[in-house]
């Protein structure tokens, strides 16, 4: 979907602003059930920051330079990798064998990647570049997830309540759009599959999943997603991989399902 928009003339903020605007109204019934949010106010700014600016932000825009499949395998790929070092640095576990193996396997298959369509998609490395950096952004809230435990309804609120007012304003004022050429149907199709399903949904989801098995489990069980997206991508955005570049998804995707089917007891 987030590599869709790219062809239907909507710009990676436009994007942005339909999650924070569909995020923001989504959360308003949450707000009124639970009242105000149990988030310490001197985490929020981490809490917006890193899951609900840097990490959609970045995402989007990456789109705008590189596949879907560059997307899904390096985000999705990077995010354990990344959770693991940064829980490490903030003494909330180790790297055993186990999962020290399964992460040099998804770091492979990321680099054949690179190498397998560096010729196809001219100037993708921009978007690669972006996509890594929104994994940062994103791993970092993972982590701080486990270590602040915050409640998932709580912190979704806070990033739906938190990003609209900050976001919006500046979108509308100084920032490129395409939104007045595309159809209704596209504008409502993307603000609810980005700011009620991305934006709230699944992020209470995916929030509730690492309070309950840590960030390891809940990143490696992306292990489906590079396969899915490259091959969603293939018939429905004209995105053919290479036989190396199935190669290298399929080599991400096994190291991701090793450590989800076999998590080292130790770390």
């Amino acid at each position: 979907m987030s590599r869709l928009t790219a062809r239907q003339g909507l710009t990676a903020w436009d994007v942005a602003a339909l999650r924070y605007a569909g995020s923001f109204l989504a959360v308003l019934p949450l707000l009124a059930w639970r009242g105000a949010p149990r988030v310490a106010p001197r985490r929020v700014p981490a809490v917006v920051g890193f899951a609900g600016l840097g990490f959609p932000v970045l995402a989007y825009a990456g789109y705008q330079f590189a596949p879907a499949a560059h997307g899904a395998v390096i985000m999705a790929a990077g995010l354990p990798v990344l959770a693991a070092l940064f829980g490490m640095a903030l003494g909330l576990g180790r790297i055993g064998p186990w999962r020290a193996a399964s992460l040099a396997i998804v770091v492979a298959g990321c680099v054949l990647l690179g190498a397998a369509t560096s010729g196809v998609y001219a100037g993708a490395w921009r978007g690669d570049a972006l996509f890594l950096i929104a994994a940062c952004s994103w791993s970092l809230y993972t982590v701080l997830v486990q270590r602040w435990r915050l409640p998932a309804i709580d912190a979704t609120i806070v990033i739906g309540l938190g990003t609209a007012p900050i976001y919006l304003p500046v979108w509308w004022l100084f920032l490129p759009s395409g939104m007045a050429s595309v159809p209704w149907s596209v504008i409502l199709a993307q603000g609810l599959f980005h700011g009620v399903w991305a934006g709230t949904i699944a992020g209470i989801l995916y929030t509730q999943a690492v309070a309950s098995i840590g960030p390891g489990p809940t990143t490696m069980v992306g292990a489906v997603v590079p396969a899915i997206a490259a091959m969603v991508a293939w018939p429905l955005l004209g995105e053919v991989l290479p036989p190396l570049g199935i190669g290298a998804v399929l080599v991400v995707s096994a190291g991701m399902l090793l450590g989800v089917l076999r998590p080292d007891r130790r770390g």
